[in-house]
């Protein structure tokens, strides 16, 4: 049972000590089958803290995605979230699947474009190389949650006609004979251009989104593809787990 009161003498910050509580407090059963979260106002009054204080916490659950805000309704736990763990990589067909969660292709387009410094610098290769491009808009039904936009290094041989139809990278290994093995990632949080705000359907330019840049590379760790993954950050989460040696 969760005991909603904090520590006003304790050296934890109060916004911290509400978080770990509201952490909990997700936990519980009833709001995971989507009972609405108690409110701003009586919150505030019951652990005897500014309003301010307790929107600092419910905000940073709110920006994991781990629950919904909506305006005159209220809170509940946002139990569409989709986690992922930083442990072991494997195409992301294959790891949705592997979660029961039915993703798919909602638009997929194909084209070929001269390799911009940054594409370049990625794929080891020279600037204005024409490289294929690869962009995939994937959710669950017609929601879109993630926008993949990948280049393909030159020695893969992508044919012109090429639609990659199926897994991107079962598609490599068995008509190109080219096998993935070492994923490098860059992940960051940024701010969407219009395009992005209107491809992944977020509303407002300020709700940030995750940026993860990958370098797939070969067994002799030689770059296959060069990826821009955007997901929206109230429907995607990372976990990591670290162990101290």
């Amino acid at each position: 049972m969760v005991e909603f009161k904090i520590d006003h003498d304790s050296h934890v910050p109060l916004h911290v000590q509400v978080e770990q509580l509201l952490r909990e407090l997700i936990q519980k059963k009833e709001y995971r089958r989507g009972k609405l979260l108690p409110g701003e106002e009586e919150m505030s009054k019951k652990l005897g803290i500014s309003r301010n204080t307790f929107r600092a916490a419910m905000n940073k659950l709110v920006y994991e995605g781990l629950v919904v805000r909506k305006k005159g309704v209220g809170t509940k736990v946002n139990n569409h979230v989709v986690r992922t763990q930083l442990t072991a990589w494997s195409s992301f067909t294959r790891e949705m699947n592997s979660k029961g969660i039915p993703f798919h292709d909602i638009e997929k387009r194909v084209s070929w474009e001269a390799a911009s410094p940054e594409i370049a610098r990625y794929l080891e290769i020279a600037e204005g190389v024409e490289v294929s491009r690869l962009e995939r808009l994937r959710g669950e039904s017609d929601y879109p949650v993630v926008l993949f936009v990948s280049y393909f290094h030159p020695r893969v041989g992508i044919n012109k006609e090429e639609t990659f139809d199926g897994p991107l990278y079962q598609l490599l290994e068995e008509k190109y004979h080219t096998v993935p093995r070492l994923s490098k990632e860059e992940i960051s949080a940024i701010l969407p251009n219009e395009s992005l705000r209107e491809r992944l359907e977020i509303g407002l330019a300020e709700v940030p989104i995750l940026l993860r840049k990958r370098v797939v590379c070969d067994a002799a760790e030689r770059p296959i593809e060069f990826c821009y993954v955007y997901y929206r950050a109230d429907k995607f989460v990372y976990q990591i787990n670290i162990k101290r040696e």
